[in-house]
């Protein structure tokens, strides 16, 4: 999955001969998993169709503030528009364009659309070789860089005219490429290393049968997710589940039991930043486990277990620079008991959550957790989506790591 997966991408496009290129842009981010919206200015329209962009990105696509031929028509909003993208794209970005932009014009609704912009801007200048190497467009490229707009550079080629130099918008591949790339270096966890546990484990009986739990895991993969969208290397060790990620930065490490989850975990935890233990891990298991299927000669079935070992205090033990994070899941006396937990494992925070909580728990997609860091900092989340939770625990773990 690209780190552009789920972003809004506004893509601005002016009338220059490299418009026909954004047909293959609007697909490529498509592809990749983002939502794309498109505003257009007028002459644009002689170069590309809105009806093809609107057919590739599957949304209306934007030229003006009003449409003439529906009198009842909602006018468009800049403002909507610019509050809605993650990220602008203007591509191409003509010489006219780019000086509007440098000054503050607002003639056309991509215009006005870029001065309500929040969000990251992006230009790729495209035009001929003598335009591009003018003062007037070095100027705009200073003044738009000065804003803090992105500058996409321009590449060395045949140009429209038939001369041979700078000036040829950057091909789709390389925009996406340069955004992927440019994003991902400005991530908070950037460099780091995530490890992270997930779902539950199985402890065999015989072939056939085990000892397991609910753990469905998707809290775990809500919290692998959102590490690698704030850039970091995960290490995912997942027991049995039906969740799946697919993720550039996401190293999917799939178990079966405790013993092999421990395993698993302690070769990597010494290279990591940060490990997350969110797996239901099995607290027991049988101590022998049959060889053949367990036949049914009574009616009852007597099992000796024995304690599984403990990843988290494992860890806990020999941690160095990580920040260690573990998960109360409880039923009475929470806060106490999660207390206990986190001196007791040496942990740097504890996420608690109570059963007694309605949509908290196993399964669901939702969680009521409360967090517990080592200095006795406790904050109480209300209930919340199990992606919303994992923001909020890379907020908190992000502030610490970066205190």
């Amino acid at each position: 999955m690209s780190i552009l997966s789920g972003k809004n991408i506004l893509l601005g496009i002016t009338a220059g001969i490299a418009a026909y290129k954004t047909a293959s842009l609007v697909r490529l981010f498509v592809k990749l998993g983002a939502q794309v919206k498109v505003v257009m200015t007028p002459a644009s329209k002689d170069f590309i169709t809105p009806l093809t962009l609107s057919t590739l990105s599957k949304n209306p696509v934007y030229t003006a503030f009003t449409n003439d031929d529906d009198d009842s028509a909602v006018w468009n909003s800049h403002v909507d528009l610019g509050l809605w993208a993650d990220v602008f794209v203007i591509a191409p970005a003509t010489a006219n364009t780019m000086s509007k932009m440098a000054n503050g014009a607002s003639n056309n609704l991509l215009l006005a659309t870029y001065l309500s912009a929040k969000c990251p801007v992006y230009f790729a200048p495209a035009m001929d070789l003598d335009m591009y190497k003018h003062a007037s467009t070095k100027a705009s490229f200073k003044i738009l860089q000065s804003y803090g707009n992105i500058m996409i550079p321009a590449t060395s080629g045949e140009l429209a005219s038939g001369l041979v130099g700078e000036g040829r918008m950057a091909e789709p591949e390389a925009i996406v490429a340069f955004l992927e790339n440019d994003i991902l270096q400005k991530l908070p966890l950037k460099g780091k290393k995530v490890l992270i546990t997930a779902g539950p484990t199985y402890e065999a009986i015989d072939p056939i049968r085990f000892i397991g739990n609910h753990s469905s895991g998707k809290m775990g993969f809500e919290i692998a997710k959102t590490a690698a969208n704030l850039g970091a290397e995960v290490f995912l060790v997942t027991g049995p589940t039906h969740q799946n990620v697919s993720h550039s930065l996401i190293h999917v490490l799939p178990v079966t039991s405790a013993e092999e989850m421990y395993q698993e975990v302690h070769q990597y935890f010494n290279t990591v930043d940060v490990a997350i233990l969110s797996a239901a891990v099995s607290d027991f298991k049988p101590k022998q486990v049959a060889h053949q299927k367990i036949k049914k000669t009574s009616d009852t079935l007597t099992l000796e277990l024995e304690r599984t070992k403990d990843i988290l205090a494992s860890l806990g033990a020999i941690k160095k620079h990580q920040f260690l994070v573990g998960f109360a899941l409880e039923t009475n006396n929470e806060l106490e008991n999660a207390k206990q937990k986190l001196k007791k494992k040496n942990l740097n925070l504890i996420v608690l959550n109570s059963l007694q909580d309605k949509g908290a728990g196993f399964k669901g997609d939702t969680n009521k957790v409360t967090f517990i860091d080592n200095k006795n900092k406790i904050t109480e989340f209300q209930l919340k989506s199990k992606a919303e939770v994992a923001e909020d625990l890379f907020n908190e773990i992000i502030q610490h790591i970066n205190a």
